[in-house]
């Protein structure tokens, strides 16, 4: 009985010695007050200019009931178009990023070559140049429409960071387990899938999750090619509305919702992966 009494008390005695600045409720009055200075800053800037709230305005570009009929309204739809969008970006990406990876940790010096030569073109110019060439060059010759050009070129960028993550995911497994696996016989193939890639996805998780909310933000990007997103929609409302404050806020609201519940889910996954 010794034992766990004394750990309870060590325990209760590291719990009294902890530092008000330590402690838990520190943490939220300051993540408190830090949101009500921001909100009072934002006010009292759009009260100098004379600005007009016009919050009530704002669910009609979300959804409203017409004649007892649920309809979208454009931020709705625009979100929904997002949504798609990065779907399909985030499953080309982790494609071109696993492609990427396996590239550069191949035996061919050509394929190695080919992979950081990707690798170096699209980290060391612009997304917004990158998309453009997308639209005016390769879009035509492939035959895209606007939609897949920006799932494209946000692929092809987020691809190389997500290479590079899923990299040292692969190099941080243990030299023994791939003599381990050398030595049962094991294909190439098999040994990524069975021993290797098992192993490294929780090492993964945290900069491809880093990764996915990169590419949910940077989505907004694609607005400059009239793909009609949240984004776009949003400026269309406020060029017809001026409600700039109102819109703005709600649409970053939204993106900090997404953003949010990715990360809170992506860390219960990698718990139950490590578990």
């Amino acid at each position: 009985m010794d034992g766990p009494v004394a750990r309870s008390h060590e325990a209760s005695e590291v719990r009294r010695n902890v530092r008000w600045w330590n402690a838990g409720w520190f943490d939220v009055l300051q993540f408190t007050v830090f949101v009500a200075a921001l909100l009072g800053l934002l006010v009292s800037g759009a009260v100098g200019m004379g600005y007009n709230w016009q919050w009530y305005r704002v669910p009609e570009y979300l959804v409203q009931i017409v004649e007892g009929e649920l309809l979208w309204g454009p931020l709705a739809r625009g979100l929904l178009v997002t949504l798609e969008l990065t779907g399909w970006s985030v499953l080309i990406t982790l494609a071109i990023g696993l492609a990427a990876a396996l590239l550069r940790l191949s035996d061919s010096w050509s394929g190695r070559i080919l992979a950081k030569a990707y690798l170096e073109a699209v980290r060391g110019t612009p997304l917004l140049i990158q998309i453009y060439l997308f639209y005016f060059v390769l879009g035509p010759i492939l035959g895209l429409d606007r939609f897949w050009v920006g799932v494209v070129a946000l692929s092809v960028f987020e691809g190389a960071f997500a290479g590079e993550a899923i990299r040292a995911g692969i190099l941080s497994v243990r030299r023994g387990q791939w003599e381990a696996g050398a030595s049962l016989g094991l294909t190439r193939f098999d040994l990524y899938r069975s021993v290797i890639l098992p192993q490294a996805v929780p090492l993964m998780l945290p900069p491809l999750t880093g990764i996915v909310i990169s590419l949910i933000r940077n989505s907004a990007i694609v607005s400059v090619i009239a793909v009609f997103d949240l984004t776009t929609e949003a400026r269309n409302i406020i060029a017809e509305t001026f409600l700039s404050f109102e819109i703005w806020i709600t649409v970053a609201a939204i993106y900090l919702t997404f953003t949010v519940a990715l990360s809170v889910v992506a860390n219960r996954l990698e718990q139950h992966v490590r578990a």
